[in-house]
């Protein structure tokens, strides 16, 4: 039986429509986190490297308090084991730092909707990575996928004409770096959450990119002045948006298979892009939706 297939009977029904319950459930809160992110940020002024060190190390917690309930063994075994939580010290900082920071200063520069748009190209690096190692070419519908992600990141970045650039450019940066750490989120830990489970692996991860961040930008000397409002969305940042979002995707993914899974995810662009026009107010032009429908096609053909 193929991957995401499940067959005619009630058990296998349930667990199909839970399983994609689940990850349209985890994709959507990241989208509204992406939208209640930029709120943080321009209301307040919140330095989007502050923001990444305070939700690392509280969603860190968070992730390992789900290990230790779920997975107790692999949490002890895996702090005496040196040359696993090296590799996890490398997926921290070749990942999950990188991807925690350029997605927020993605969001700074532009918006919600734009960000997670432009994250959603990481499927077309991946592809890249894969037939790299593969040592064979993109078949018809991967190359198409390919060809609308380049089309639609043009459109984005330029709202179609090439002589300017509709995006600052430093979000257009930002956003890139951010599909190349979305695509290493996918790539690096694949071995180590086989052997060590999800929630062990990305509680570590999270908690090491954290301190490594706050070593470097240490967050204390950048404290921002929140209200409760401000205080508020954090929490709902840390506890919905991060945590809540990558355990549900995560168990909807373990349900419904990785490729269906992708699919599922799309819902984060989508809801990302919506909710910050209902709630933010903000703008896309037709070029801009063109691009975004290019890119999210990309999913689709590459997944």
């Amino acid at each position: 039986m193929s991957e995401g297939s499940f067959p005619p009977n009630s058990a296998s029904s349930d667990r199909a429509l839970r399983g994609i319950a689940l990850t349209l459930a985890g994709g959507a809160l990241w989208g509204v986190n992406g939208t209640v992110s930029k709120y943080i940020m321009a209301t307040y002024g919140v330095d989007p490297l502050w923001f990444a060190c305070v939700r690392e190390l509280t969603a860190c917690w968070l992730f390992l308090a789900m290990a230790a309930l779920r997975n107790r063994a692999s949490l002890k075994e895996v702090l005496h084991t040196p040359r696993a939580l090296a590799g996890i010290l490398r997926f921290a900082i070749g990942a999950i730092l990188f991807s925690q920071v350029a997605y927020l200063e993605a969001i700074n520069w532009t918006n919600a909707g734009t960000a997670t748009v432009l994250q959603s190209l990481s499927m077309a690096l991946v592809l890249v990575v894969v037939c790299i190692r593969s040592k064979r070419r993109p078949r018809h519908r991967e190359a198409l996928g390919l060809v609308l992600a380049f089309a639609g990141t043009y459109l984005v970045a330029t709202g179609g004409d090439p002589s300017t650039l509709a995006l600052p450019l430093g979000g257009l940066l930002w956003g890139l770096i951010c599909a190349v750490a979305a695509a290493s989120l996918t790539i690096l830990p694949v071995r180590l959450m086989r052997q060590w489970g999800n929630f062990v692996v990305n509680g570590l991860a999270f908690l090491f990119s954290g301190l490594v961040l706050s070593a470097l930008f240490r967050p204390w000397e950048h404290m921002p002045s929140l209200d409760g409002v401000g205080w508020a969305c954090i929490g709902f940042s840390v506890v919905f948006g991060t945590f809540g979002a990558y355990a549900l995707y995560l168990q909807g993914v373990k349900e419904v298979g990785s490729v269906r899974g992708s699919l599922l995810g799309t819902s984060e662009p989508v809801v990302a892009t919506i909710s910050s026009v209902v709630f933010l107010g903000t703008s896309f032009s037709a070029a801009d939706l063109l691009g975004f429908a290019a890119i999210i096609a990309t999913v689709f053909l590459t997944a």
